[in-house]
Formats: C-alpha cells, structure tokens, sequence
C-alpha cells in the first residue's frame, strides 16, 4: 500500500475547510468522495506524471461544425476526422454538447445530457475511444431555462440556493465584466423579486458556489464526464466563480482553491485526466491558474493569438519577443495550451501591458478593414472598451496594417501556425484554421451575434467538394497543416516542456531556440514576419559548428556555418540537429 494512503481525505478536507469555513468540512469531505465515487483511502497519484509529449495536439470543434443530412453530427464530425485529419491530432475538444438556451452551447440546460440535435451519449463515447476527448466544465453560469433555475424561481430544491444574487444596492463598482450588459437581472420568483448576478447575459445566470451544494453537484457531474471518457476538461470562465461585493470578483482565493480540490479528486479518480483553465484575462493574472503546480495542469495562453497576429500584421516582432522572454518556463506537471484561434474572438484583454493603446487601434482598424467586428466590455465608470476582435483566423491574415490586403495570405497563415507549433507548451488548432474557413457574413446576419462571423457550419457534401479541388485553399492548407502537425510529433525539442530561449535577430525575424529534455535534439525556429525577402548569416545564431544541421521544413542540409539563409516573405525554418526528426 501506498505511503500516501489517507492523503485524499486530508487534502479534500483542508481544500473544503479554506472554503467553506463555517461548514463541518468532515461531513462535506465525506459526501465528496462519494460523489466521485472515491474511497477515503485512495492512493495519491504520482507526482508530474508524463500527460504529455511533443506527439499531443488538440483539434477545437463544436460538435455540428460539419453536418450532413440524415446523420448524427457528432457521427458526421467523426467520420470527417478519421477521413481528414487521421494521426496529426490525438485529442479532439467537442465544444458544450449539452442542451443549451443561448451562446452556441455555453448556456447550459442539462448537464448530464446530449443535446439531441448532435447525438447521443454513445456518440460521445465512440469519439473518446479514437481521440483524447476534451469537454467544457461550464462552472460559472447555468442558463434561465434549466431545470435548476426553474426551482430558483419557485423556491425549491435543488435549486433554490444554486444561483448568485445581489442587492442593486450592493457596492458593485470593482467587478471585472467581460461584456456590456447589465450585471444584474430581476427575476419574479415565489418570494418576490430577485436580483440575480449574470456576468455574461440575462440569459447565463451565475451559479452560487457559497453553497456547498452546488459544488458537489459538480463533483458528481466530473465523475459522470470521467466514466463517459472525458479526459481533459475546460474549465470555462473559470476566474469569475466566486462573488463577494465591494471586490472585483475575479481570482477571489476561494475560485482557486475549488480548482485545487477539483484537481485533487480528478488526478485520484483518473491519473491521467487534465485540467485546464479558459481565463481570458491579463497575461500576469492569467499565470496565477498554475498555483504551486497544483492548480491547472495547463493553462490556456491567450496572449499568443493577439500578439503574434500583431505581429504578422505589423511586420515587427519587438513585443513578441519581449512577451516570450518575459514568460516562465512552465514548472514540472503543467503546460501551456497555446492557440491562435478558437470558437470565441481574439482577446483584447491580455495585451494589456504588451501593446500600446495606440498600437492596439492600429489592430482593431485592420481587423475591422478585412470585415472583422469588435465586441466591447463594461469597464470603470460606465465606459465601454474593446474586450476582442470576431474575425476568422484566415480572414485576419489577408494583408498589413500599413499596406492592406496582399497575395501573402496562405503564406501568413502557415506563418503563424508553423511558430506556434514550434514554441513550448501543447498546441490547439480550431477546425475552421485547418480547413482555412472564411468570415461567416451569412451566420453573422442571420444570428446578429458577432461571434458566429467565426462560427461556420459546414455542409459535408459542399466540404468534400472544396477538399478535392487543386485549386481550392482549403485542402492546401489542410494539407500544409497535417504535414506540420505529422513533422512536430518526431521532434522531441517539441516536448511541451523542452527548453526555450528566445533569440534576437531584429525586428523582421522572430526567432527561438529549443532543446529536448535529453539534450539530444535542437531545433532553432527561424520566422521571417515580414512580406520582403530576409537574410541572415547561420553564424549569428549560434549553432555548434561541429554538428550538421537540417532545415525540417525544406529538407536542406547545412554544413557551411558561414553561409547564408535567405528567408522568403514569411517563410520558417526549424533547424535541427537531427535529420527527420527522432523516431518513436
């Protein structure tokens, strides 16, 4: 028997007593292990497993991104995958698959059913036994429509104490908001008028997690995921969770400590199953959610899409390069999860303290030029600001801030994704960058929702159309990224945990350095990010003049350190010591 043995009663007990103070935290341990169907004496895991490696890369998608007439989406997106997509990805994020009311699936009705628009829970299943399967833990808010909100409404059980309220004349003036309407809603129940808290919309009222209750109902909720196969989970608007007036009510130590004892129960019930946080907040706040490595396994990067879009927009990589060097190396058992694109817009919140204000309207002019739209937030005084740009990912590529659109588009894009496969931390691609999907005017205008610009649903058929024909930019850059995808999985310098050092080669070349955690491979990331040739001399950047050295990406071998590289418009090259890469 383990000598941790008895640790998980201790530690559930010590998370639950910092949180709920005033409660027996002996009697709430004890209904917690049972909810997620754990013994008291459970072994502890080991520490810093091995989660993952340079072969782990997550595909984001909602579940009916593809459809096809006559069959289940969740079968269809399946079939698509296995077709399209094969071996480059081992983990696939189906976006809330729930009964929903609102917000393309985030304002959750019932949690412990499929939507039946998508399929059925064997649906669920069958992808998990293909692909590591990611699902969203929607903690913070609960839709109107539910079962649970009804009973808030007439004042029963369970239900009744579930939702968060406040007092219009509560000190409210610190709370962080993440849009433009009200914070609170009143709602008529059996007692009378209630104020309920609603951090993103009348519709997704925020749940209360004061009341231990609620929190154990999601402790059974995570156990039910887990049996269904969910291994990853998202934790979405998770910085919001905890309410406490005349506060900002964001990171309260309360919200991080239920995330350390949802982690405790998680790791002992599944050893392999990870955490991780979706906090579209300020660069420094958001590396809070690793704790002591004891928090998020891994953290959603949102500085990354906003950034290295400037970037290629820009043609100037100076506050780039000043972000990587400022960003710590991600301790033993935790990841970055970085990203360029997903289902949501690119934050504007964590560029805050890495681009000027000026600079920041330069981005938000383009993107709005290229047929983006900005969606804005309440802020101090009443005053509303940018809070992230709704564009697709190819769309925002399609030419420079001084300069306008140009032919470099599919040549920026593949820019973009090459560097981000290339830094530390685990990769996540949006199925709509795969396929090159275009802005979505028509769902736009349909929904009036700026979100949907980014949130196209594929015909199936009209799909396999595009991706047969040469001269479409959808399988060429399907294919470009497979092809990258495929390459990283054989670089161990990749490992989500290998070393990184950022390297200066100007402000037209982006450029770091990685090394396996064996010392054996390294590979140096070479990014012209701008649309005019670049060259360089391989001596300034410094690789060891006895090895070989091979560009991954165009198979060129270079004895010679003396001799030049010529970068065309955003082209890359991964540098590497070892030809091909390291077999597995």
């Amino acid at each position: 028997m383990s000598a941790d043995t008895g640790d998980l009663q201790r530690r559930v007990s010590e998370h639950l007593a910092r949180i709920y103070p005033s409660h027996d935290s002996t009697a709430l341990t004890q209904r917690a292990l049972a909810a997620m169907a754990l013994e008291p004496d459970a072994p502890a895991p080991q520490p810093h497993r091995n989660l993952w490696d340079q072969r782990d890369a997550v595909l984001i998608t909602y579940g009916d991104s593809i459809v096809s007439e006559g069959e289940r989406p969740l079968r269809t997106l399946h079939r698509v995958l296995d077709k399209h997509i094969g071996a480059a990805v081992n983990s696939v994020h189906i976006l809330p698959f729930f009964p929903y009311s609102s917000d393309d699936g985030f304002s959750v009705i019932d949690y412990l059913s499929v939507n039946q628009s998508l399929g059925e829970w064997e649906d669920i299943t069958a992808l998990s036994e293909d692909y590591r399967l990611m699902s969203d833990l929607v903690l913070n808010h609960a839709s109107s429509r539910g079962h649970w909100f009804e009973n808030f409404k007439q004042r029963e059980h369970p239900g009744k104490d579930y939702f968060a309220e406040a007092n219009p004349v509560d000190d409210l003036s610190q709370v962080v908001r993440p849009r433009s309407s009200p914070l609170l809603t009143p709602v008529q129940t059996a007692e009378g008028v209630r104020h309920v808290w609603c951090t993103f919309s009348p519709d997704q009222v925020d749940l209360n997690f004061a009341n231990p209750e609620l929190l154990l109902e999601f402790v059974h909720i995570i156990s039910q995921y887990l049996e269904r196969g969910v291994r990853l989970f998202r934790m979405d608007a998770v910085a919001f969770l905890w309410k406490v007036p005349g506060t900002p009510c964001v990171h309260l130590p309360e919200t991080h400590e239920i995330i350390k004892l949802l982690r405790t129960l998680i790791e002992h019930h599944t050893p392999d199953a990870v955490i991780i946080t979706e906090t579209n907040v300020p660069n420094r706040e958001n590396l809070t959610y690793f704790g002591n490595a004891n928090e998020a396994h891994a953290i959603y990067n949102f500085s990354l899409p906003p950034l290295l879009l400037y970037t290629l927009v820009s043609g100037d990589c100076r506050h780039l390069k000043t972000w990587l060097m400022s960003m710590p190396p991600a301790q033993a058992g935790t990841a970055y999860l970085n990203f360029l694109a997903s289902h949501d817009g690119i934050g504007l919140r964590p560029l805050e303290g890495l681009l000027s204000p000026q600079e920041q309207e330069q981005l938000l002019s383009c993107m709005q030029r290229f047929g983006g739209k900005v969606s804005m937030r309440q802020a101090a005084l009443d005053h509303l600001k940018p809070y992230e740009i709704n564009i697709s990912l190819f769309d925002a590529m399609q030419g420079t801030i001084d300069g306008g659109s140009d032919q470099w588009q599919e040549q920026r894009f593949i820019c973009a994704h090459t560097i981000m496969l290339a830094l530390e931390g685990i990769p996540a691609l949006y199925i709509h960058s795969l396929l090159a999907t275009g802005n979505d005017y028509k769902r736009l205008e349909h929904t009036g929702q700026n979100r949907s610009i980014n949130r196209h649903i594929w015909d199936a058929e009209m799909l396999e159309a595009e991706l047969a024909d040469d001269n479409s930019r959808h399988p060429r850059v399907l294919r470009s990224l497979l092809e990258l995808l495929t390459l990283r999985q054989r670089q161990t310098a990749f490992h989500p945990n290998a070393t990184q050092f950022t390297l200066h080669l100007g402000t037209s070349v982006f450029a770091f350095w990685r090394q396996s955690i064996d010392r054996r491979q390294s590979i140096f990331c070479l990014a012209n990010i701008t649309s005019k040739p670049q060259r360089m001399s391989l001596a300034d950047i410094n690789l060891i003049g006895t090895d070989r050295w091979w560009d991954l990406l165009s198979g060129d071998e270079f004895g010679e350190l003396d001799a030049g590289l010529e970068l065309a418009p955003y082209q890359v090259a991964w540098l590497s010591n070892l030809e091909g890469g390291v077999d597995q």
